[in-house]
């Protein structure tokens, strides 16, 4: 086995010594439901005896019983079971029932046995003897709250989370990050500079605070700049659309449960409408009635209502709108469009996280028409812009490709040759081998590849993605008149570089543990005038740098000067201005660089230079020196 197998089936095989430990102290009324390996370790799903949990205090009793398990050295048997053995040996364990009772007639069902007296219904495959893990080190280190398959309006579980890794050494290495990311957690320092905050009348909807908002725009003019280089023309859309625009597009059949329904009403309502409800009688085309009465709501909606609406998921219809608006020739072609329209997708309470994980969100967006002879020059032109941007943020990154998923519209011969054509293109550019292949992992409306960026702890964060595009410009109907007069179907490239721009604020948060570079920080210089006979020339330099785009706030309160450069130390500032007797008469700053260094006696034209220097470049770092 390779290193990614051989930890599979070490991290599986104790999350069944996980499960064998949680029976063992809690009786054998303990419902256990499933334990997969994860990333860093392993979890278990359980419902314990009523009135029973398990809490942080009981960790320490479950790892030493899961030691106490693995030094009994006992065998793992797998045993190839009927269908009715199968019911009969997991009779008093509703979650393992229901699982096999889900399986297909001819599925070939296994149980392992760790010991004799703990088994589990699984396909394995796992290790032969507890001996083997005796040198694993593992760690309990949380809990939550989980729903049976993820549905809301199903059982409560408990799960119990474990790190696990093939050395003490490497579980310490792990541990130590995972402080480090605590320490880096973007909703924290998010909080403490004031760039965000949510609201419980809009969850996963962030509020930018006015810092924030600062940033955030800086982010998008850096993107901007690079789509103008390289040729790329800004449009914007409607936020909301028709249902004909996403049955057309296929995310009506493909998407559904992701998007915001406003529906068509015939009568009215009262209240909320079950939205749940309503897209459930959306999707299906076989109801006996196109009208049905939502009792929570006492609306009666029309599935066939014209007026049904749904906020956009994504900006790629409205591009091909636009796009069709009038002929084009292919002397047109590539035709770059950037958009950075607001978007909704509706996510389960649960996985919302932050800014990681959102129900509003921008994107770098960029759709390209192109005819299939310039595919190869486009996309090598988007990955410079990756090199570029990423390298902007001191991030390194990988390449992924994405094949065809089992719901993918379109011809499948189609869909092998834009396969064919993106593996040849990572071939070129990152030599066979030196990019991932994740089969079936597609849109469903072409392959991709996707860009995972790796940040200042090792984490990876997926954010980049290029996706090649067959099935939309056949369902919008687009054409080009090609050189010999024949009317052609143009291909269409979806890139983004960032991602969710909120996504990569959380992440770039993180990698900078909000020390962010000067061209990027929320405000870059604070002005601190020493006391209130100081305030007129502070207010000069102020406007100076205004005039220059340089995002300043002064403190003009007749308080203490530590106490103001405390404040702005606290937002990290790059620059603090420190200005007195001395720089009003000399035309100077001395300054205040985050870090804990100084430069006293700058001419206010040198510091202005600077300042120009950082924006223009974009450097990664605070320059502390006039050199």
């Amino acid at each position: 086995m390779d290193k990614e197998q051989y930890l599979a089936v070490y991290r599986h095989s104790l999350a069944h010594v996980l499960a064998k430990a949680v029976i063992e102290i809690y009786g054998k009324d303990v419902q256990y439901a499933i334990g997969p390996q994860i990333e860093d370790g392993a979890y278990y799903d359980f419902v314990l005896p009523a009135g029973k949990s398990i809490t942080e205090a009981d960790f320490t009793a479950i790892e030493n019983k899961m030691h106490e398990i693995l030094k009994r050295k006992e065998d793992w048997t797998c045993r190839e079971v009927s269908r009715a053995e199968a019911l009969e040996l997991f009779k008093n364990q509703k979650f393992k029932t229901e699982l096999i009772g889900d399986l297909p007639e001819d599925e070939k069902i296994t149980v392992y046995y760790t010991g004799d007296d703990y088994v589990d219904l699984c396909r394995g495959p796992h290790v032969s003897n507890s001996q083997e893990l005796l040198s694993a080190a593992f760690k309990i280190h949380s809990t939550s709250m989980a729903y049976w398959r993820g549905d809301e309006k199903r059982d409560r579980l408990q799960r119990v989370y474990l790190y696990a890794f093939p050395s003490k050494d490497e579980l310490k290495a792990h541990l130590k990050m995972i402080e480090e990311a605590k320490e880096r957690d973007h909703r924290k320092i998010g909080t403490q500079l004031e760039l965000f905050m949510f609201n419980e009348t809009a969850p996963g909807m962030p509020y930018w605070l006015p810092r924030g908002w600062q940033m955030y725009q800086a982010l998008m003019k850096y993107s901007r700049q690079i789509q103008r280089k390289h040729g790329y023309t800004e449009i914007a859309a409607p936020l909301i659309n028709n249902k004909r625009l996403w049955l057309v597009s296929g995310h009506w059949a493909h998407y559904l449960n992701n998007m915001f329904i406003v529906p068509g009403v015939d009568g009215y309502t009262k209240a909320d409408v079950d939205v749940d409800e309503l897209v459930a009688d959306l999707k299906d085309p076989d109801a006996e009635t196109s009208k049905t009465k939502i009792e929570a709501g006492s609306v009666v909606y029309n599935r066939e209502n014209p007026d049904t609406m749904a906020a956009k998921p994504m900006n790629c219809p409205n591009a091909m709108l636009t796009y069709k608006r009038k002929t084009r020739s292919y002397k047109e072609l590539p035709i770059r469009y950037g958009e950075y329209d607001v978007l909704h997708r509706k996510e389960k309470s649960g996985q919302l996280n932050g800014l990681l994980r959102v129900q509003e969100f921008r994107q770098d967006d960029c759709h390209t028409f192109v005819m299939e002879s310039q595919i190869k020059d486009e996309i090598a032109d988007i990955i410079s812009i990756a090199d570029e941007v990423y390298k902007t943020f001191g991030v390194s990154y990988r390449a992924e490709l994405s094949t065809r998923p089992d719901d993918f519209m379109g011809d499948i011969e189609v869909w092998n040759q834009a396969e064919a054509d993106l593996r040849e293109i990572l071939d070129e550019k990152y030599g066979k081998g030196g990019y991932e292949v994740n089969e079936g992992d597609g849109a469903f409306y072409g392959p991709k590849i996707d860009l995972q960026i790796k940040d200042a702890i090792g984490r990876e964060w997926q954010c980049g993605t290029i996706q090649l595009d067959f099935q939309l410009p056949h369902n919008f109907g687009l054409t080009y008149t090609a050189e010999d007069g024949s009317s052609q179907m143009p291909v269409v490239i979806h890139r983004a570089i960032y991602g969710s721009l909120e996504r990569f604020i959380g992440i770039i948060i993180e990698n900078f543990k909000g020390n962010f570079p000067f061209w990027l920080s929320p405000m870059q210089v604070g002005i601190v005038p020493i006391r209130p006979e100081h305030n007129a020339y502070a207010k000069k330099i102020e406007d100076l740098l205004v005039d220059r785009g340089i995002r300043v706030e002064a403190d003009y309160n007749d308080i203490n000067m530590k106490t103001k450069i405390k404040t702005f130390h606290n937002y990290r500032d790059p620059y603090i201005l420190v200005l007195g007797d001395k720089e009003a008469a000399e035309n100077t700053v001395s300054i205040n660089i985050r870090g804990n260094k100084k430069l006293n006696d700058v001419p206010v034209e040198k510091f202005l230079e600077l300042c120009d220097r950082m924006n223009k470049t974009h450097c990664l770092d605070i320059i502390d020196t006039l050199d």
